[in-house]
């Protein structure tokens, strides 16, 4: 299960399915929608499904409220948290935000986290108006000049309005200090206890198959349209290119691709008692949170070639 309805950021997975990656480690696999990362994981953590696309923040806030579940694979190093504007709207940096306004969703880490980028960017939280809207609004909004800028996911707002024709301008938040984990594999811990052969195998399948999709961009492109119509193949590539940007955060140059560290999720940990509500942030241990027992090591820059071929 995906975190939302399906996406062009989806792309990899879908690729990663029709290329063979999962029938090669004898999986068949069916992906599903999701509605939102907290009923994903919850999703895992009952069984629903056996493996879930989510976010990280939400992972360690259901753990904190007592979830059986792990972080078995960090496919995205850094999270896609952005600003986003059209580019006559007068900004081309965070300066530009001051007297500006800002649409975002009414809940959700993105908007808890808007005074870390908002201090990062050396701008004050009165510079900026934040008004509140629905997912589905925000870029009809922007694009009506109902405000100046959307709180997003780049790897889901950009490639929709490159789609339209526009080059958006894109303020990451990693570039002014707010990098935290993004999207990763969670898995319950019934399923790493009872069958840890099947979370190293939808591991390998996975990590092989969205680095492929991250090579082969076009292909994994008309992979991804064939299961999801609606999507121009320049507005898919768009996606991917962002995912795959994510990928290789400096931690993961040292540690490999999907991997996690102790000071990571701890520095996530700390901000989820900050920003995001977790009650008992000093309760929750790191290697509660996730494992990185079941990865294939991967290095930047190495070579993915399909199953017929190996």
């Amino acid at each position: 299960m995906v975190d939302v309805a399906f996406l062009p950021k989806h792309a990899p997975f879908f690729s990663a399915a029709a290329q063979g990656f999962f029938e090669a480690e004898g999986i068949s696999l069916e992906i599903m929608p999701g509605s939102g990362s907290n009923n994903t994981v919850t999703s895992v953590d009952t069984g629903r499904v056996d493996f879930g696309w989510a976010d990280y923040g939400v992972t360690i806030l259901n753990k904190g409220e007592g979830a059986s579940v792990k972080q078995v694979n960090l496919v995205q190093g850094m999270s896609a948290y952005a600003t986003l504007a059209l580019p006559d709207s007068g900004i081309s940096d965070w300066s530009d935000l001051k007297g500006k306004t800002v649409a975002t969703e009414g809940a959700g880490a993105m908007t808890a986290m808007w005074p870390l980028a908002v201090e990062g960017a050396g701008l004050s939280e009165s510079d900026v108006e934040v008004v509140h809207a629905s997912g589905e609004s925000k870029i009809p909004g922007l694009l009506a000049n109902q405000w100046d800028a959307n709180i997003s996911l780049f790897v889901s707002d950009e490639p929709v309005l490159i789609g339209e024709g526009i080059e958006p301008v894109v303020l990451k938040w990693a570039d002014v200090g707010v990098s935290y984990y993004g999207n990763g594999i969670v898995a319950s811990e019934g399923t790493i206890e009872a069958d840890s052969d099947l979370v190293s195998r939808f591991n390998h399948a996975m990590q092989q198959g969205y680095l492929w999709a991250c090579q082969n961009p076009e292909l994994a492109a008309a992979d991804f349209m064939a299961e999801v119509p609606g999507f121009t193949a320049e507005t898919v590539e768009a996606a991917i290119d962002g995912q795959c940007s994510l990928s290789w955060s400096p931690e993961n140059e040292e540690l490999g691709f999907g991997a996690m560290s102790d000071e990571g999720v701890q520095d996530f940990i700390d901000v989820a008692g900050d920003y995001l509500g977790l009650e008992d942030p000093e309760g929750l241990d790191p290697s509660s949170v996730y494992t990185n027992e079941f990865l294939m090591d991967i290095e930047r820059g190495d070579e993915i070639s399909l199953p017929q071929a190996n």
